[in-house]
């Protein structure tokens, strides 16, 4: 992988990391337009580092909050009924199908998952269900803001069972295409969630799975076509650059629907789909080349 590569790499990577259009596959698509090899799961898993540093950072205050809390909880019965006591569990419960799943389904995400014409049809289909999610949504306001607040919920009213299909629903992120943030505000949104819970908790969610899946790729830099130099340029660039999105993503969803990224979403996956039908595009792009499918 050149120094190019990872910087154009690592700016795709944290544009669109929290935006619910899928970092992995537009990685993925970015190195097969540009007829670039494949930079694969492990290059994809540890420049989540970079942008998850950024939720850190950004949620900094929630997530102190949140871990005194929760540590207190561990020496101190009456604090585990403290609401930040409880979201740091949830965290927890929350994380445990995606870390299954990856594990059970590692093979598959590095290999037969990366296919264009799968990440073409996750797009399609997870966009059509965040526009379903975003009308339900939508409805509930169309009453008045002040009866949405009072019929959607917030993170206050999280149980066990909705922070496991909140796991549930980040876990088919696995798939590229599907989208970390999509998946799991759009199942926010079906569970009566507001936006802006939603997003929150997704956020939240994603950082023991994404700190630990890429701590766990670690090994597999430097085998290959990645090497170190050019994946810790473009994780520290993903960084940078994911700070301002989610600044921007988090004002955008308090006031806007998710209708525009319904819409790309769907004409992406078409589009992939015509160029693959063309000719244009080998669903396969890459593989072969990199030598690690």
């Amino acid at each position: 992988m050149s120094w190019f590569e990872s910087f154009i790499l690592g700016l795709v990577q944290g544009l669109t990391e929290f935006l619910p259009i899928s970092s992995s596959a537009h990685l993925r698509l970015t190195a097969a337009f540009a007829g670039w090899e494949d930079p694969g799961a492990a290059f994809t898993a540890v420049t989540q580092i970079g942008t998850e540093t950024a939720v850190l950072i950004y949620f900094r205050k929630d997530i102190a909050r949140i871990l005194s809390a929760w540590t207190r909880s561990l020496f101190d019965k009456a604090m585990r009924r403290d609401h930040d006591a409880q979201l740091g569990w949830l965290v927890i419960v929350g994380s445990i199908p995606i870390g299954v799943l990856g594990l059970t389904f590692k093979e598959q995400i590095e290999g037969p998952f990366r296919d264009l014409r799968l990440i073409a049809t996750t797009l399609i289909a997870l966009g059509i269900v965040l526009g379903i999610a975003d009308r339900l949504a939508a409805r509930d306001a169309q009453g008045g803001r002040h009866r949405a607040v009072q019929q959607r919920k917030g993170l206050e009213e999280l149980t066990v069972r909705d922070g496991l299909l909140y796991g549930l629903a980040q876990s088919l992120a696995l798939v590229p295409g599907v989208s970390r943030s999509g998946a799991t505000i759009s199942g926010g949104l079906f569970m009566g969630y507001r936006r802006e819970a939603a997003a929150r908790y997704s956020f939240l969610l994603a950082i023991p799975a994404v700190l630990g899946s890429g701590l766990f790729e670690l090994t597999e830099i430097g085998e290959g076509h990645v090497s170190w130099g050019p994946t810790i340029f473009a994780t520290v660039l993903a960084f940078l650059v994911a700070y301002a999105v989610i600044a921007w993503f988090m004002k955008f969803i308090s006031t806007r629907s998710f209708m525009p990224f319904v819409i790309y979403r769907v004409l992406l996956g078409v589009a992939i789909f015509v160029l693959i039908a063309l000719g244009v595009l080998d669903p396969d792009a890459g593989e072969a080349a990199s030598g690690s499918h």
